[in-house]
């Protein structure tokens, strides 16, 4: 039967049997020699009132004593929430305090790893900004150095440092550009004006934009069809172009000598479309998959930089995605090529009645 007592039951009933044990036999001695009699039913019945009296004042005084020791742990050590802590639920193995403290360090060892990775990531950050900031500064510091120590005076060099110089500062504003954008989506403070237009005639604008770029690699910009009707969409024309932007001359900058581009669109549903932009290019690997659209972070980091580019494209291109509540997704094979894709909106007034839906 003792077995199935709390611990402080346990420990109250065993001090207060011992006690009253000891008090009776006591009390039984000393009527004994002064009375020469023993009345056992009259000690019996009080070593059970003494029993039953020290149980439950030993008992109480235990609870009150833990729950008060407990209370101050909680309300000093300031992990726990006292509020929670109540005299019931204490007893001398402490299971309230063990169960909350349990919760509290997995909690926390949940916020510590994910601590970690931000911390992880956070130095990473740092470590890419100032490599990106840290060339075209150099660059420019260097030229400009060369001309105060005496180029100047070489008109044809002046005019050549100075252009370089200038490229340079390009560069410069065009990684401040991108970041204040991307702080802008992160922070949603860049507002997204919605409308309708047709996404066939942005495609072509697009490609009418990296036409040269392309033409340097041979690399064809093209549709997978011909596209006779527009097709009408609902978004920020303006953000949508720079989404397509991205992913065109990421596609050129990856792609492979004479390969090609495409561009298709597609029905995912009767008032989506997904825009796909595949290439035949240099593939990338799964591992470097989940982090693409990290800020700075690069697949080939010698390559890419020698092309030029923020490397913020495919986070902003992800952050301006998500600010219309659409999804964008990648897939990829090393050495076959990638296609990113991304669903908008279509034109309402452009949805059939009763159309069916189309999955792809």
């Amino acid at each position: 039967m003792a077995s199935d007592f709390k611990r402080s039951y346990k420990f109250a009933f065993i001090t207060s049997f011992t006690t009253s044990f000891f008090f009776t036999i006591l009390a039984g001695v000393f009527f004994y020699v002064q009375l020469d009699r023993f009345p056992w039913i009259a000690f019996l019945v009080l070593f059970l009132l003494s029993l039953l009296f020290s149980f439950v004042v030993i008992q109480q005084r235990i609870e009150h004593f833990i729950y008060k020791r407990i209370k101050e742990i909680y309300d000093n050590v300031s992990l726990l929430d006292a509020t929670k802590l109540k005299p019931s639920q204490v007893s001398t193995d402490m299971t309230t305090l063990t169960r909350e403290v349990e919760k509290f360090a997995a909690d926390k060892k949940v916020e510590i790893e994910k601590l970690e990775v931000r911390e992880a990531y956070r130095k990473e950050l740092l470590g890419n900004i100032a490599h990106e900031l840290k060339t075209p500064l150099f660059t420019v510091q260097g030229y400009i150095l060369t001309l105060l120590d005496g180029a100047h005076k070489d008109k044809a060099i002046r005019k050549k440092y100075l252009q370089r110089a200038s490229k340079g500062v390009d560069r410069l504003i065009y990684i401040v550009k991108d970041l204040d954008m991307i702080t802008k989506l992160e922070t949603s403070d860049l507002t997204v004006y919605q409308e309708v237009f047709n996404i066939v005639e942005l495609i072509n604008s697009v490609f009418d934009l990296y036409e040269m770029k392309a033409s340097r690699k041979n690399i064809t910009l093209m549709f997978d069809r011909n596209y006779d009707k527009p097709i009408l969409v609902y978004a920020d024309e303006e953000k949508v172009q720079q989404v397509l932007s991205n992913l065109v001359v990421n596609s050129i900058k990856y792609g492979k000598k004479d390969g090609t581009t495409e561009v298709s669109i597609e029905d995912l549903t009767q008032d989506k479309v997904i825009i796909r932009v595949t290439d035949n290019g240099e593939g990338i690997a799964n591992v470097n998959i989940p982090r693409l659209f990290e800020r700075f972070y690069r697949v080939d980091k010698s390559g890419s930089r020698r092309e030029g580019g923020s490397g913020l494209g495919l986070a902003i291109v992800k952050h301006i995605v998500e600010a219309h509540n659409e999804k964008i997704y990648v897939e990829s094979v090393l050495g076959v090529g990638s296609e990113f894709s991304f669903t908008l909106e279509k034109d309402k007034e452009a949805i059939p009645t009763n159309a069916p839906v189309v999955s792809t």
